[in-house]
């Protein structure tokens, strides 16, 4: 792969980011309807191949179960608000009206109540009483601690999510999470991430997992470039792994990890670019937040942005535009992307002649 000559003494590949590539039709167009954009994960089948990202702006109890009936599958933050406090409706309107300096500061103040096991326990079970797959999130530092209520209160799912996720976690200060061992022993299939290049999610494929998260997760609403100097374009990240994905499956004799985008995915065109490089789902967060009926009241945020000693996220402010049935299905009110995302999906499939998800990533693209 081609490099580039930064300076003398550093030299670094050209990654490119969504808005850097375009989907190029064929000479095969199909009708939306005949097209197919269910996919399936371990035992479990969706009929649309989107996640709900584990934010306390877009993912309730509520918005979870009503997620979960339109097809998708609503990963519920178990280290948010819902899990630390009986009813939290008066401070997600808190969050939502906070303004000025001392709004990150009265976030950490508001997030700093303690997990408690026994609400991980039962927003669990109201999302399994609706008959919806039930799946929770909690981070890698805490994943030790919880990951057995998690389990015990039924989940179906179990995502460990943080920024930036490592199979060989190396710490002087406590013994790390060992992801092979732990997923091992879970009875329930496991998506970890997130990671960027194509080591890092080899090394996460070899764990066990039924899943691998590729970016950083947050997306409009971390900072993580900014504070750390970390991030790598989205387009170049989906690739790699699933290039990865696709030695995995060789190296393991069939074994076949599923790819997920969870970072960068702001618009309907996002969803179709992240398939196009080779993911098999993505993980949402921004579209979702602008629903009427979402929890963060127009104000999306992620667990970067109350992080106790370095924030590195934001509450970013976005208009509502629609309700969440039309914001995934329409119909849409506005061209620029940010409704009837499954329909836009649907479109560009039939557009480029490909009836289904794992057929419409061979698509060709280009770097517009």
């Amino acid at each position: 792969m081609t490099e580039i000559e930064i300076g003398r003494a550093k030299r670094a590949r050209r990654a490119y980011s969504f808005d850097d590539i375009a989907i190029v039709p064929s000479r095969r167009t199909r009708d939306p309807e005949e097209v197919s954009v269910a996919w399936q994960i371990d035992a479990y089948r969706f009929e649309i191949p989107v996640m709900g990202a584990p934010m306390d702006s877009v993912m309730s109890p509520a918005t979870a179960i009503a997620f979960g009936k339109f097809g998708g599958l609503g990963v519920l933050n178990l280290e948010g608000l819902w899990t630390r406090y009986d009813d939290p409706s008066d401070l997600l309107e808190e969050v939502s009206g906070l303004r000025g300096p001392d709004a990150t500061r009265r976030m950490q103040e508001i997030y700093a109540e303690p997990i408690k096991a026994e609400l991980i326990t039962a927003r669990l079970k109201e999302v399994r009483e609706a008959g919806v797959t039930v799946a929770g999130s909690l981070s890698p530092q805490r994943t030790k601690e919880f990951a057995k209520a998690v389990v015990d209160a039924g989940v179906d799912m179990f995502v460990i999510r943080g920024t930036t996720v490592s199979a060989e976690h190396v710490s002087s200060q406590s013994e790390p999470l060992n992801l092979k061992e732990f997923i091992y022993e879970l009875d329930v299939p496991v998506i970890v991430g997130g990671c960027a290049t194509y080591q890092a999610a080899l090394h996460l494929m070899r764990t066990g997992a039924a899943g691998v998260l590729v970016g950083f997760g947050g997306g409009a609403a971390h900072t993580t470039r900014t504070v750390l100097g970390v991030a790598v374009p989205m387009a170049s990240a989906v690739a790699d792994v699933a290039a990865a994905r696709r030695d995995y499956l060789d190296e393991s004799g069939g074994r076949y990890v599923h790819v997920i985008a969870d970072g960068s995915i702001g618009r309907s065109g996002d969803i179709s670019k992240a398939i196009a490089c080779g993911a098999d789902a993505v993980m949402v967060g921004s579209p979702l937040a602008r629903a009427t009926d979402a929890p963060g009241r127009g104000f999306h945020w992620g667990g970067e942005a109350h992080h106790p000693d370095l924030p590195r996220g934001e509450r970013v402010e976005f208009g509502p535009v629609g309700t969440m049935t039309e914001i995934l299905f329409g119909p849409s009110r506005v061209a620029d992307g940010t409704m009837n995302l499954i329909g836009a999906l649907r479109r560009s499939m039939a557009t480029t002649g490909y009836t289904d998800i794992k057929e419409f990533q061979r698509v060709e693209v280009v770097i517009g």
